[in-house]
């Protein structure tokens, strides 16, 4: 059995509008945007009554996307705490490959992001931070040094 590639993650937010927002200042573009209402895609993800809306971001000129997913019926449940630290169980966080963290944090900051801790060095490799966005996910940048 041989896996073909990674096809897409999938995060939920409260507001798809920012979400959208926040990952084309990132660097992101959207590919397309949809309700998604019928019986079929309830029975995929195991909810009566499905009705959300996805955007579907993708890198330009690479590999990757990401869909952004809200939820209309059932309505999305927030877990407690609602900014949960970076160590809770589960999907952790999605990194992204930088040309230049600060000039990224600049881009992200109007649009919600705040550092989760530091931009930190690592050896003469990367620079690196954890950074909360839309509906508190977690994101990190690396920076690759010369």
């Amino acid at each position: 059995m041989t896996i073909h590639r990674m096809d897409n993650v999938g995060v939920v937010v409260d507001d798809l509008d920012a979400a959208v927002a926040f990952f084309t200042a990132l660097g992101m573009e959207l590919e397309g945007r949809m309700s998604i209402e019928e019986e079929w895609a309830g029975k995929v993800v195991g909810l009566d009554d499905m009705r959300s809306e996805i955007a579907m971001m993708r890198i330009p000129d690479a590999p990757g996307r990401l869909e952004l997913a809200t939820y209309h019926s059932p309505k999305a449940i927030v877990p407690e705490p609602a900014v949960t630290p970076a160590n809770t169980v589960g999907l952790h966080r999605v990194m992204f490959a930088v040309d230049d963290i600060e000039a990224t944090l600049a881009r992200l900051r109007p649009h919600g992001a705040e550092l989760v801790g530091e931009v930190m060095r690592f050896e003469d490799s990367f620079l690196l931070c954890y950074l909360r966005g839309p509906s508190g996910i977690i994101l990190a940048l690396a920076e690759q040094l010369n």
